[in-house]
């Protein structure tokens, strides 16, 4: 199938990415659908607007459908004001470590205190070196998922 994303999910233990971050960018999201066979996203990156569209995960929770476009901000902000209640905020670091680039998010908001690294892989077994700063492995755990955080916050756990 076309468009799979294949990533793995961890919790972050320390700030020790920030130096080693590439690229540091304010992100607001939010959730047109939240149904798990069929999540559609609204992103406002920087000063562009997305619109996404991911389908269920696989049992491992590493891999699904995504679809991707890139729209205007202007347009992205428009739908994000049609989007179920629970906008995101989150800053996201890129940090390139060994073969990889982890996306690093550390959430805002509702969300404070949670920080997410993903790395995107090739194929579900790929190997990759694993940062020092990098903890407990969350694929798969649906809490963490953003169309989930967006309806219960990390502060409410």
């Amino acid at each position: 199938m076309e468009h799979l994303e294949i990533e793995r999910k961890f919790l972050v233990k320390s700030d020790g990415f920030k130096q080693k971050a590439s690229s540091k960018t304010r992100i607001v999201q939010g959730f047109l659908n939240t149904d798990p066979d069929r999540t559609v996203r609204v992103r406002i990156r920087g000063d562009k607007g997305f619109l996404t569209v991911k389908g269920a995960s696989n049992e491992s929770g590493t891999t699904r459908f995504e679809w991707e476009t890139e729209i205007t901000a202007a347009e992205a902000a428009n739908l994000i004001d049609l989007c179920e209640a629970g906008i995101l905020e989150k800053v996201r670091f890129e940090v390139p470590f060994g073969n990889h680039l982890f996306e690093v998010d550390e959430f805002l908001g509702e969300n404070k205190g949670l920080i997410i690294a993903e790395v995107e892989l090739k194929h579900e077994d790929e190997r990759f070196e694993k940062p020092d700063w990098l903890g407990e492995e969350v694929t798969g755990q649906v809490q963490y998922y953003n169309s989930q955080l967006s309806k219960k916050p990390f502060r409410e756990w």
